[in-house]
């Protein structure tokens, strides 16, 4: 059963569910002072047996759009993981931190330069693009086996290389020293805190964030998330979001019942390529009652064949 999708069970329906069939999305408003752990936990309960996760972790300071995927959708974690995120974070200039934000112990500089606004929008201009980015000590990253922030707070040194990330566009939203607020949109694996740590560098001085919301992924606004606290088992239908939300990006292939068959039982079908379409391309693909029956991956002679199935339950 494909709750949201299938003609019997579309959004908003006031029908009860079977919990445990559920396949879809929550795009939930995390609050400040709650670990996305906090979330999925709660969104757990709701659903048990179906397994819940989230894609995307913010930390406890930070408020806004929470994925949760639940059921099936948990498989498609890396799909809404892999769309653009868009941020409005604070920072407080003049200030350094080991977490780099105001969660450590904040050290304030000695006579710390005063940017102006305009040398702010210069140096911010500079971070636009592919950029290496050192993440910080204290994240999830593992580090030996071990997440890092573990080996930061037994007082281990602890070394993260830098990586590529993607800042598609970035402004200075307000700044009135020391306070600065940026606006910004980049990919999956940015640490926010830590593009306001390099930016003060670049100032010649430092910064910890104070505030961070995450406005959106890809098109899952904050104005349209959902206070986790007043989710139960008799009002999820109404939030849930199909899970062809998560795949948005792909382009779609329909399915005859025989090619479902088929995919179903992992063998490929044949469908010609389009003009320049390179191997490993993925389609999301539809049965004929529009349920998300499989995400499908091109090979090089031309056949079609599953990188995930999602069989009716």
């Amino acid at each position: 059963m494909y709750l949201v999708f299938s003609r019997r069970h579309r959004r908003g329906s006031a029908h009860n569910i079977d919990v445990s069939n559920v396949f879809g999305l929550l795009n939930i408003y995390k609050p400040a002072g709650q670990t996305s752990r906090w979330v999925v936990d709660r969104v757990q309960r709701l659903v048990k047996p179906a397994k819940a996760g989230h894609a995307g972790t913010l930390d406890p300071l930070a408020t806004g759009v929470l994925i949760v995927c639940v059921g099936q959708a948990t498989r498609l974690i890396d799909y809404v993981q892999q769309m653009p995120k868009r941020y409005r974070a604070t920072f407080m200039l003049g200030r350094s931190s080991a977490t780099e934000d105001v969660e450590g112990k904040i050290i304030a500089l000695e006579n710390p330069p005063i940017p102006s606004r305009l040398e702010v929008e210069a140096a911010a201009a500079k971070f636009i693009g592919q950029i290496e980015q050192r993440p910080p000590i204290f994240s999830a990253l593992k580090v030996s086996g071990q997440r890092a922030y573990k080996l930061a707070r037994k007082g281990r040194t602890v070394e993260l290389q830098p990586r590529p990330v993607t800042i598609h566009w970035l402004q200075v939203a307000e700044y009135e020293y020391p306070q600065l607020t940026l606006e910004l949109q980049c990919s999956g694996g940015t640490y926010v805190r830590s593009l306001g740590r390099d930016l003060a560098e670049a100032l010649g001085t430092a910064a910890v964030m104070s505030k961070l919301k995450r406005t959106a992924i890809g098109k899952f606004r904050a104005e349209e998330a959902v206070d986790v606290t007043t989710l139960s088992r008799e009002n999820l239908a109404q939030h849930l979001l199909p899970p062809q939300t998560a795949v948005g990006h792909l382009p779609v292939i329909w399915l005859s019942q025989p090619e479902i068959d088929a995919i179903s039982r992992g063998l490929f079908i044949a469908r010609p390529a389009a003009l320049n379409e390179p191997p490993g391309a993925e389609y999301a693909a539809f049965d004929g009652c529009g349920n998300l029956a499989a995400i499908l991956h091109r090979r090089g002679d031309g056949l079609l064949g599953p990188v995930r199935n999602f069989p009716p339950e």
